[in-house]
């Protein structure tokens, strides 16, 4: 009896050191950031069902002073969900059929991947489903995007030292990043391109200034104005950065290691200049050291894309972690 038990303990190990190399063997996922490869028949495609995964999938990106969509996407017929097209890194699977149902699979034929599965009897039921599981779904898009982002970033990063001594957190940023002003409890990080360039701002703020009232929305934006007056000048006398009044930022309640942060995207502009741009701003509450630690990330790119430019801002600014 001792003998049998032993001989199905090693056989459940066995099983499961092969599924884990198996796992271990899976090839590289493979496809730009913030791009999607959505598997369905040209008929529902052109249709109410390729409305509403456009409608969801390329929406307009928050905070964007032109529509920029969400997902770049590619459709292909499902004989070619095959071959180069299973390494995708993000796969959207849409079918007609008898069995309905949603199922959401990570790393099915590449690391990292997610592939998400949606069929209905009709097109009535595919809409339902896609309504009801689209924001699951882009969300764990962008989660496995940021991550395969900062892999990148991690293959050559800048010496973080500076930003280890001054504010007590490490950051991961590449070496294409530039210091451009070291002040106490400030440091302005800049990535030059061949239209505009990449910023990265980080500072702190006591808690009760951001927190003297209930309106911290007001408070985080007077003082990154505070701060673009002082630090982030124009070429002409009296331009400095400050937020777009315009349009409302938008503001959402996340985790940044752990920690309650605010996280604020908007528009910036050169205050008696043509320069503008979209920023996206993290107050992370540190009430160990008693204060908000900010690190923001803002871009210039006239007349070009800066999705995936802010979209590299968030990655660096969600790397980082307190010592």
């Amino acid at each position: 009896m001792k003998k049998l038990a032993l001989f199905f303990a090693f056989s459940v190990l066995f099983l499961s050191c092969k599924e884990e190399k198996d796992d271990s063997l899976l090839k590289e996922s493979s496809g730009r950031i913030n791009h999607l490869s959505v598997i369905i028949d040209n008929q529902l495609w052109n249709g109410e069902v390729g409305d509403s995964i456009r409608s969801k999938f390329a929406a307009p990106v928050d905070g964007l002073p032109t529509e920029e969509p969400l997902f770049t996407i590619k459709q292909y017929i499902p004989k070619l969900f095959e071959g180069f097209m299973t390494n995708s890194r993000n796969i959207l699977v849409i079918t007609k059929s008898e069995e309905s149902g949603f199922e959401l699979k990570e790393n099915e034929f590449a690391k990292p991947q997610n592939v998400a599965y949606i069929s209905g009897q009709t097109v009535e039921e595919l809409l339902f489903l896609i309504e009801e599981n689209a924001d699951e779904i882009i969300k764990k898009y962008k989660k496995t995007d940021i991550i395969e982002n900062q892999r990148r970033i991690s293959m050559s990063l800048l010496d973080d030292t500076k930003i280890q001594k001054k504010f007590n957190v490490k950051l991961k940023l590449p070496t294409a990043y530039k210091y451009i002003i070291e002040e106490d409890k400030f440091l302005w990080i800049r990535k030059e391109l061949p239209s505009g360039n990449n910023s990265i701002l980080m500072y702190e703020v006591p808690i009760k200034q951001f927190e003297k009232d209930s309106n911290v929305v007001s408070n985080i934006i007077r003082v990154r104005d505070s701060i673009g007056e002082k630090h982030i000048q124009g070429t002409l006398p009296n331009t400095f950065m400050i937020t777009e009044e315009a349009y409302a930022p938008y503001l959402f309640f996340i985790k940044l290691d752990g920690k309650k942060t605010y996280e604020t995207k908007g528009n910036w502009f050169l205050k008696n200049d043509y320069m503008a741009g979209p920023f996206i701003n993290y107050a992370i509450k540190d009430e160990k050291n008693n204060r908000y630690l900010v690190l923001e990330g803002f871009c210039y790119n006239p007349s070009q894309s800066k999705r995936d430019l802010m979209h590299e801002l968030e990655s660096i600014i969600r790397s980082v972690k307190f010592l």
